[in-house]
């Protein structure tokens, strides 16, 4: 084998060795610096910290770094005399915050605890918050409690949509209980439960949940969906939670897995009653728009702000709203706290004072519900009908079978608990006869429905209340199209206006025509005749039935009405239920059959027991406005009835905020700046003044009343007329005697061109001095407020206060405060003062004077003397002690029903300080409004104290005579 030679090359040898030398030096330098790197990250191991969405490794410990938003506390109201009227309590609220990880049971999984966690909250008594836009009628339906624009905004909400114009046709038409299925579905929230196994074709939306529970679980999701496009955003569940929620809830933190309890403030409303159509209340930013609207103003607002809804609160948010703080905090892997930084502290909003006397407010809501109970004393007699078509408004009474029904209608008896287990005697006896009732009902409409097919006209008047309802449910819930209907369609008149034909034929006609939704039917397949279709109409109207409250609230009139449920049993029931507390002796003689039911109801309207809220009949709502006639100040502005508001602040009272819409006296509705009537007599001063400036008439300028008015075709009738006539006056006497015919010829007399009257002329002429007046727009006070309506019809009668004249009672205060200080028409005002949260004077404020009447002091003066005269005809006032100016009105709205009752005035009259206006409406009687106002005086210039004018009980006012103009 041939021996192998090795050739070496010196230059190359030299090279290799430079080479490995060079890689064994970077080798070593690469292992340097990978150790130090190394160490480095070893240093940070396992701290993971998240920072604006990053994540890093820190300290052998998870961290997380939150930017926290502190809240600047709500600036707190007062009243004139800094007496608190809403503030803020420090309070624990049970917060959530989306921890769960994504993937297949992550909705379960956050429903459950959801769930969960509100039924801890309300097994220890506190209530889970709810501004869903979406409740449970009484009827035990879901339904909204928003519409209009509100309505479709939380439809494109809901659907995703940024703009309403992008909502498709079917998305517009959603019912509540499209929404619900949609929200709680599969692709959305995933709500309720499988029938075999976790498949989406077997998930059934809504299973295994009351329709209660269900609300409240959405409501927390769809709120947590909102808060979605930020990291680390709480959900409130509920707020001002007891101690027991609390300990409760950190007890089961291990298993409420994202849900904690954090501290806070709730607002605090002092005599919410008495204050809250002034106040308002506050609530957390419920859609975009509203978000939006607020951004324009501050653009620091976040959907999850409490900010005002209503009243002093919404229309002073600028100012109450405090400015927002911040922190970065760093919590570890158990939630502790291990670092704070870069704290910018909160600053708390302004302070409001309000014009208003606390005491004076309260007063007088106290004497309108007095007088009120007063008038139901005087007017409820014991009689099961009364015919007031047969009688004039001012003497139309009320039956004691309409009390006895309004305990019903109006929710003063639970009904649903008649059939409860813990129900007493009288409850279960009521409750026995109503099934007995309600399956006889059931029984005749469905052979009506399906067989008898009688006209509606030939129906008896219990079931044709019954048909109109169920014909109502099927519009309602959208199951009948009614927007496809034609209104001039001859079959749908037939139904609507002649009622010749029978629900059957009008079911029928909609089933071929497709105004039918069959999509809200459960159909087994795509086509069927119109018998099923009309089958599963009936199935579906049944079924709601069968749990629908306000069908068994016109079933219950119709048993009483039929004696099958007597006024003895109501009484007893009410006794039972505890909606009153009456004395042992009096509960026996109702028990023991030794006191009428009449009497005893009676007793208790007396007394106030039962009020004039609760009863919701004829009256049963009041205002009052009394201003200061030398600034403007507003110093009381009331409104019966009124709410609790600390129950629609913090968290909504879904179930209070329900009886509220339900409640038939609309306690919601401010009737002092919301509810307009026509004026009526009291715009006699007005008229006085256009034909005193227009040269018309002069103070001395005389017509002669003879009854009744015959220029004009209808001849226009004096109030008097019938009774005989006012013979000659001049304008003072006509407003001391509120001679229609001498405003007639007035008003007459300026819409006269040589021989031609024009009624356009006339009221053109009226309408400069309406607005003189400040009666053409809104008074000026810092509230919602319905817009005045200046007549446009009938010169003549427009003059007397009617045609289509129709006002606020606080656009009627801005009237007469100008007429009692001869001339200066201020916008009014409810602002006193505006400082910081530590006392410093911001901003005065006081109202301002939108314009002067400077007109004759004769003129004035006639005015003025025809406004005194008015109080010293009156009887009742002559005993007063101080002198006042004023004048009646009523105004009739609705015929066969009471009219509405009106007084104005001004006192002193030498020297005026304050004008009063005060309505009753559906009052009866201007009388009624007059005396109700002399017990204002009293108290304000301290004639008689509140234990004097406040009484404590009703009294009948047979002796007073009812006032007619």
């Amino acid at each position: 084998m041939p021996r192998r030679t090795e050739v070496t090359f010196p230059l190359f040898e030299d090279l290799k060795e430079k080479i490995l030398h060079i890689l064994t030096s970077r080798v070593l330098l690469l292992i340097v610096i990978t150790t130090v790197l190394f160490g480095i990250l070893l240093h940070h191991v396992f701290e993971l910290q998240i920072v604006n969405g990053e994540k890093y490794l820190n300290s052998f410990e998870t961290r997380i770094k939150k930017e926290i938003t502190i809240t600047g506390a709500r600036g707190k109201i007062y009243d004139r005399n800094g007496n608190f009227l809403a503030y803020n309590k420090l309070a624990y609220a049970v917060t959530i915050e989306d921890v769960y990880e994504s993937g297949k049971m992550k909705n379960k999984n956050l429903n459950d605890t959801i769930d969960r966690t509100i039924r801890i909250i309300e097994e220890n008594g506190d209530n889970v918050m709810s501004d869903f836009r979406i409740e449970l009628s009484r009827s035990g339906n879901y339904e909204f409690n928003v519409e209009g624009t509100q309505l479709l905004r939380f439809l494109a909400d809901v659907y995703g949509q940024a703009y309403i114009d992008d909502l498709t046709v079917r998305q517009k038409s959603s019912t509540a209980d499209d929404v619900i299925e949609y929200l709680c579905g599969w692709d959305r929230f995933r709500i309720g439960e499988y029938t075999e196994d976790d498949k989406k074709d077997t998930f059934v939306p809504g299973k295994g949940y009351t329709k209660e529970q269900l609300l409240k679980v959405l409501n927390v999701r769809y709120e947590m969906s909102n808060n979605s496009f930020q990291k680390y955003i709480t959900t409130t569940i509920a707020t001002n939670v007891n101690e027991t929620t609390v300990a409760m809830i950190q007890e089961n933190s291990n298993e409420l897995q994202g849900v904690s309890i954090e501290e806070g403030t709730i607002r605090k409303y002092e005599d919410a009653v008495y204050f809250s159509n002034i106040i308002g209340y506050t609530g957390k930013i419920s859609s975009t728009d509203e978000l939006n609207a607020l951004k324009e103003e501050n653009p620091n607002y976040t959907i999850n702000d409490v900010v005002g809804k209503l009243g002093i609160e919404k229309s002073m948010e600028r100012y109450l709203q405090g400015k927002k703080g911040s922190e970065t905090i760093f919590v570890n892997s158990v939630g502790k706290t291990t670092e704070i930084a870069n704290y910018v502290e909160a600053v708390a909003g302004n302070d409001i004072y309000l014009t208003i006397d606390r005491d004076l407010q309260i007063t007088t809501y106290k004497i309108l519900e007095e007088h009120l109970a007063s008038i139901l004393y005087s007017k409820i007699i014991n009689m099961k009908e009364f015919d007031a078509s047969a009688v004039s408004a001012s003497k139309i009474m009320i039956p004691i079978y309409d009390v006895y029904i309004a305990l019903f209608n109006n929710n003063v008896l639970d009904i649903s608990h008649f059939s409860d287990p813990d129900a007493k005697e009288n409850e279960q006896a009521i409750h026995e006869i109503y099934m007995e009732e309600k399956a006889e009902i059931m029984d005749h409409l469905r052979e009506e429905f399906l067989n008898e097919k009688t006209p509606y006209k030939d129906l008896s008047t219990e079931y044709r209340v019954y048909e109109s309802y169920i014909l109502d449910i099927l519009y309602q819930n959208g199951l009948i199209q009614k927007d496809l209907i034609d209104p001039k369609d001859p079959v749908y008149i037939s139904w609507t206006t002649e009622e010749e034909i029978s629900a059957y034929d009008y079911l029928h006609y909609c089933i071929s025509k497709n105004y039918i939704d069959v999509n809200k039917l459960d159909l087994t397949t795509q086509y069927s005749d119109s018998e099923k279709i009309y089958e599963l109409i009936l199935d579906y109207v049944f079924e709601k039935l069968d749990r629908d409250q306000a069908f068994d609230q016109k079933m219950y009139k119709y048993m009483i009405k039929r004696d099958k449920i007597s006024g003895s049993m109501i009484c007893k029931a009410l006794v039972e239920q505890e909606v009153i507390d009456v004395t042992d002796e009096e509960q026996a003689k109702l028990f023991g059959g030794k006191m009428t039911a009449y009497t005893f109801l009676m007793n208790r309207i007396r007394d106030l027991d039962i009020t004039p809220a609760q009863l919701a009949l004829d009256p049963c709502s009041a205002s009052c406005v009394i201003t200061d006639v030398n600034t403007g100040d507003v110093l009381a502005l009331v409104s019966y009835p009124g709410f609790d508001n600390n129950k629609l602040s913090n968290g909504m009272d879904t179930g209070y905020y329900a009886r509220l819409q339900a409640d038939m006296s609309l306690p919601m509705i401010n009737f002092a700046t919301r509810h307009k009537t026509a004026p009526g007599s009291t715009f006699k001063m007005c008229t006085a003044t256009a034909g005193l400036m227009e040269g018309v008439i002069t103070p001395y300028t005389r017509f002669t009343c003879t009854g009744v008015f015959d220029k004009i075709t209808p001849p226009a009738a004096c109030w008097i007329a019938g009774q005989g006539s006012h013979g000659s006056l001049n304008v003072t006497d006509a407003i001391r005697h509120s001679c229609n015919m001498y405003f007639y010829e007035l008003g007459y007399q300026m819409g006269s061109n040589g021989d031609t009257y024009s009624s356009d002329l006339s009221l053109s002429r009226l309408q400069i001095y309406a607005d003189a007046y400040g009666l053409t727009d809104l008074s000026g006070v810092e509230i919602e407020e319905s817009a005045p309506s200046f007549s446009t019809e009938d010169g003549v009668r427009s003059a007397i206060g009617q045609g289509s004249h129709s006002y606020t009672t606080v656009q009627l205060s801005r009237y007469v405060t100008t007429v009692a200080n001869s001339g200066t028409c201020f916008d009014l005002t409810l602002i006193s003062k505006r400082t910081d949260h530590s006392g410093i004077l911001l901003e005065e404020g006081g109202a301002k004077v939108r314009n002067q009447i400077t007109m004759d002091p004769s003129y004035w003066k006639a005015i003025h003397q025809g406004m005194r005269n008015v109080i010293e005809s009156r009887s009742d006032y002559a005993d007063l002690g101080i002198k006042v100016a004023g004048k009646t009105g009523t105004a009739e709205e609705i015929k066969h029903r009471a009219n509405h009752a009106l007084f104005v005035c001004y006192a002193p009259y030498d020297a005026p300080e304050i004008s009063i206006v005060t309505r009753l409406a559906y009052g009866y009687s201007s009388t009624y409004a007059a005396t109700t106002t002399k017990d204002i005086l009293k108290y304000y210039f301290d004639l008689e104290g509140e234990e004097e004018v406040i009484k404590g009980e009703a009294v009948r006012l047979e002796g007073v005579t009812a006032q007619t103009d």
